[in-house]
């Protein structure tokens, strides 16, 4: 456990990285007495910052929400981040490569809130209820650690990597389409190269599953997922590194697609 001190000055480190786009340590290096708590607190430090010169909660994302990721990081649960309106990218703008530090993409589903969900009794019916469409997404992350080089307490303490999202035109409301089992493929430049392949099952099996765990696990911070909030549950696909000119289409089984251009 850290020190109120070395929470404040790990989060102003974390601050000027992203500001200057120049990667620190790893925390678990310099502060090798953090740990999970540590690392949300100082998350947190850096969320209020950034409402407090303007921006505003737009949803959540979940993160190590396979398995596969779960045990290379030792651990039995996922982690969470925010997502603010500032972080919201379009398909009809470029994206800025150089405003990140080792930019990445994730394919993802979203889910759009309708309602709010309850806290530490969030069931998955309970979200699909809510729920008022699902949309398709793509996942700009980041990691202001130097080389990419995380433990767990790092990419929590990051606002767990996260960079950007961007969602595509399509809305179809899960009573129409059940988010598990949706297939998704990752296509790069003119839309003839398969980059990568997936099932939306690679979250925990089913990503309403991690919804639900979110919204529990927010709950005991006092922290609500609210109507009108986006939840990126996780990847199901391998993240893919972007470059200046890079252009990627995600493409879901009965949900649509979403392009994300890169200059």
């Amino acid at each position: 456990m850290l020190e109120a001190a070395q929470r404040e000055s790990a989060a102003d480190r974390l601050w000027a990285a992203q500001r200057e786009r120049k990667p620190i340590g790893p925390l678990t290096e310099s502060l090798p007495d953090i740990d999970v708590v540590d690392a949300y607190e100082i998350q947190l430090i850096n969320i209020r910052r950034r409402l407090a010169a303007g921006a505003r909660v737009y949803g959540h994302k979940v993160g190590l929400s396979s398995l596969v990721m779960q045990r290379m990081m030792g651990v039995d649960e996922p982690d969470y981040g925010h997502l603010l309106d500032t972080m919201v990218l379009s398909e009809d703008t470029p994206i800025e490569t150089g405003a990140y530090c080792y930019p990445r993409i994730e394919v993802e589903i979203g889910y759009v809130l309708g309602a709010s969900l309850p806290g530490e009794n969030c069931t998955e019916e309970d979200v699909l209820a809510a729920t008022e469409y699902i949309v398709p997404s793509i996942e700009l992350i980041d990691s202001r650690i130097t080389d990419w080089k995380i433990g767990l307490a790092d990419t929590i303490a990051d606002n767990a990597s996260s960079a950007g999202v961007l969602l595509g035109a399509a809305r179809v409301s899960p009573k129409e389409l059940n988010p598990s089992g949706i297939e998704a493929v990752l296509y790069s430049r003119s839309g003839e190269t398969e980059v990568a392949r997936g099932n939306t099952d690679a979250v925990l099996g089913n990503p309403t599953t991690a919804v639900a765990w979110l919204a529990r696990k927010v709950a005991s911070f006092g922290v609500k997922l609210e109507a009108g909030h986006v939840i990126l549950p996780g990847s199901c696909t391998r993240a893919v590194d972007v470059r200046p000119g890079d252009t990627f289409r995600a493409e879901f089984a009965g949900l649509g697609s979403v392009t994300a251009r890169f200059e």
